[in-house]
């Protein structure tokens, strides 16, 4: 008996020697505007919150800027899966025709660094996984998911239509149950939860108790998986960052519709059952692109140069030195502003005049200047460089930020 409590102790003292396994999940719950989130206020999710936090976010780009992006579905979760708005990304609508694979997804950017790791998916919709991932693609260099349940939207011996709008409750709640199971079995290390009733519901019925029974069941859902979670951490020593988030709003009048720029359109939310959110996160104006960086980030995933100078988000955990760039063109300047959440160290300033990354090619950037980051603006000179167009990336100590810029043309007098 003395042998066996002294070997317990030994592999107690070894677990807590180990570094736990950073393990992520995100989920998206389809077209729930943060207005009925609060109004609504779903326990499960309450709960996830209290343990970690709740955050505004909003979908939809840039509000009438070159990247201002539908508050449609799959670009919604282009947005979340690539870091980039549809600028980049190329999804445009729910047909998902020409996705631009050049801006790697999150799971490729993770099996890239860890080929041996496990990826999943958990989906109402297999397109999620055939076309906006590219599972299996040579475009994506044939990227495999590891485990994935999904296609059951084909399925129309178990899951009829009715007049109710209950096919994608059934479809949700056996997807929840699979992603539950197979979180306690395999623990994906990097996986998505993709679950559609809400906004089915949304477009049958609109605002109504119908719909809020909706958020309700899928609340049931996530509290499912948040358990299969909660034992995996108990039990394997492992670290989950789970992130819940929603792909657009809906609209003002009676909520059936979305796909416009309105507030309620826009205006979406993050579950998260981390407390370690940085300054930008519950200061600033996050969105759906900071889910990227901060998978990256607390996965230990460190894309190419090339890469971040694309990305469109910043991380919404650990430290950020600048927040909220913008810049625009003067008399052969760029005058460049930003935020200074970190005033320690220099940003340095780049600028390409070319969008050559897009097509798979290589942008030249030129080093303009480098500026202390408490300055938080400078003006630069490009005159040497004469474009109609200009890629400018901030890079700081903490993250990097991106704009492009247009000059206006000079017009004939």
């Amino acid at each position: 008996m003395y042998k066996k409590i002294l070997s317990l102790a030994f592999i107690l003292v070894s677990l807590q020697g180990m570094a736990q396994k950073k393990k992520a999940l995100f989920i998206i719950v389809d077209g729930v505007p943060a207005d009925v989130m609060e109004k609504i206020d779903p326990p499960y999710m309450k709960a996830i919150a209290a343990d970690g936090a709740y955050l505004r976010m909003h979908q939809g780009g840039d509000l009438g800027t070159y990247n201002e992006t539908p508050t449609i579905s799959s670009p919604g979760y282009a947005n979340v899966v690539t870091g980039v708005w549809l600028n980049k990304h190329n999804v445009k609508d729910n047909q998902i025709k020409d996705p631009d694979y050049h801006y790697p997804t999150i799971f490729k950017l993770f099996k890239n660094q860890y080929p041996g790791k496990k990826i999943g998916v958990y989906s109402t919709w297999e397109d999620n996984r055939t076309k906006l991932l590219g599972d299996g693609l040579p475009q994506t260099g044939n990227l495999k998911v590891d485990i994935h349940y999904d296609g059951y939207e084909r399925d129309t011996v178990r899951f009829k239509v009715d007049e109710f709008g209950d096919k994608f409750y059934q479809i949700d709640k056996l997807v929840a149950t699979e992603a539950a199971g197979s979180i306690k079995r395999d623990a994906p290390d990097l996986s998505w939860v993709y679950l559609e009733e809400t906004d089915s519901k949304g477009h049958r019925f609109g605002d109504s108790p119908g719909y809020v029974d909706a958020l309700k069941r899928v609340d049931k859902e996530i509290g499912l998986i948040y358990e299969a979670i909660r034992y995996r951490e108990q039990h394997f020593h492992e670290d989950w960052l789970l992130l819940i988030t929603t792909d657009h709003g809906r609209t003002e009048l009676d909520g059936k519709k979305h796909g416009g720029q309105t507030d309620r359109q826009r205006n979406t939310w993050l579950v998260t059952n981390k407390k370690n959110l940085n300054a930008y996160a519950t200061t600033y104006n996050p969105s759906a692109v900071d889910l990227l960086p901060t998978i990256t980030r607390f996965m230990n995933v460190k894309p190419a140069k090339e890469i971040q100078y694309e990305l469109d988000g910043t991380p919404l955990m650990g430290p950020v030195s600048v927040a909220e760039l913008h810049s625009y063109f003067v008399q052969g300047n760029l005058v460049v502003t930003w935020k200074a959440l970190d005033k320690i160290g220099n940003v340095k300033i780049w600028v390409a005049t070319t969008n050559n990354y897009k097509t798979g090619g290589k942008d030249n950037y030129m080093l303009l200047g480098e500026f202390p980051v408490g300055q938080k603006h400078a003006t630069v000179d490009v005159s040497r460089y004469p474009s109609s167009f200009y890629k400018l990336v901030v890079e700081a100590p903490h993250n990097m930020l991106n704009t492009w810029v247009t000059p206006a043309p000079v017009s004939a007098k």
